[in-house]
């Protein structure tokens, strides 16, 4: 997140996101840790951390959806679910590689459920008491090959 200077010249963060990283990089590499730009490197770790668990949680509830509709409508199966479906194991098995990014899968699974229950009851027209209330499957389930899920 960028900060504004006030009327200051931008900093290089500012400027130049990626020049910044490069340098601060090339400082703690070199261990000149007194000549960082902490307020900003602390604010940057932050944001990631932050978007890093936003991305599990929307993959959750896409994938979520997808198979809830895979499962609940299966004369309306489509390459297209089973391709969305595919693509979010793969980026879900690479987000969370991290034991914390998998810990947060864990911890937000069934506030995910509740948002992917909402949309695959809005796509598929079915009634949302037509799906479990409560999500049938965990972290590992959903990242299975598709044969062991549904």
């Amino acid at each position: 997140m960028v900060q504004k200077s006030h009327g200051l010249p931008p900093t290089l963060y500012e400027f130049d996101e990626t020049a910044w990283l490069e340098q601060t990089a090339e400082l703690i590499r070199a261990g000149r840790y007194e000549e960082c730009d902490r307020e900003n490197l602390v604010e940057y770790l932050t944001d990631m951390a932050k978007r890093d668990r936003r991305e599990v949680f929307s993959r959750l509830v896409v994938l979520l959806a997808h198979l809830l509709k895979w499962q609940y409508q299966p004369e309306r199966r489509s390459t297209s679910w089973l391709l969305t479906i595919y693509e979010q194991q793969r980026e879900m098995h690479q987000t969370i590689d991290s034991g914390t990014l998998r810990n947060h899968a864990v911890d937000v699974m069934s506030k995910a459920y509740s948002y992917a229950l909402k949309e695959a009851a809005v796509e598929t027209g079915l009634a949302r008491t037509s799906f479990p209330d409560e999500c049938p499957w965990d972290v590992d389930s959903i990242l299975a090959d598709l044969g062991e899920v549904g």
